[in-house]
C-alpha cells in the first residue's frame, strides 16, 4: 500500500501539533471559542461548519451533501490486540503493518468510503475499543 507524500507547512504542522496535544477542558474551551467569536461550530459527524463571511458573495445555491468519507484511526484504547485485528481485515494489511498503523495514530484506513461503509469500520473499530473519525 502507498501513500502520497504531503508536506505541510511549518505552521500547519505547529498549529496541528498544538490542537492534537489539548487536554479535553482546553479542547471545550477552543470549541465554545470558535463558535461564539467566529461562528465556527462542529457539525454531525465532527465535520466543521464554517458560518457565512458576511460579503454578501454566493448565495441560493444548495449545500453540496458529502458522500465519501475518509475513515481516521484516533485511539485504540486499552485492548490494542483487538483493534489491529479489525484493522488488519478492514485494509488487508500484514499483520505487522496493521498493528504499525495502530500504534501510529492517526492513521486513515479508508479513503473515499460510502457513508454506510465509513459507518460499518467505525462501528466495527469502536467495538473493539478503539476510535475512529469520519472525515
Amino acid at each position: 500500500m502507498t501513500e502520497a507524500t504531503i508536506e505541510f507547512s511549518s505552521l500547519s504542522k505547529e498549529l496541528g501539533d498544538k490542537i492534537a496535544n489539548l487536554t479535553l477542558k482546553e479542547a471545550k474551551e477552543l470549541s465554545d471559542y470558535l463558535k461564539d467569536v467566529h461562528g465556527i461550530e462542529p457539525a454531525a459527524g465532527g465535520a466543521v461548519v464554517m458560518a457565512p463571511s458576511g460579503d454578501g458573495g454566493g448565495g441560493g445555491g444548495a449545500e453540496a451533501v458529502k458522500t465519501e468519507f475518509d475513515v481516521v484511526l484516533t485511539g485504540f484504547g486499552d485492548k490494542k490486540l483487538d483493534v489491529v485485528k479489525v484493522v488488519k481485515n478492514i485494509t488487508g494489511a500484514s499483520l505487522m503493518d496493521a498493528k504499525k498503523m495502530v500504534e501510529g495514530v492517526p492513521a486513515t484506513l479508508k479513503q473515499g468510503a460510502s457513508k454506510e461503509e465509513a459507518d460499518k469500520i467505525k462501528a466495527d473499530i469502536e467495538a473493539a475499543g478503539g476510535s475512529v473519525e469520519l472525515k
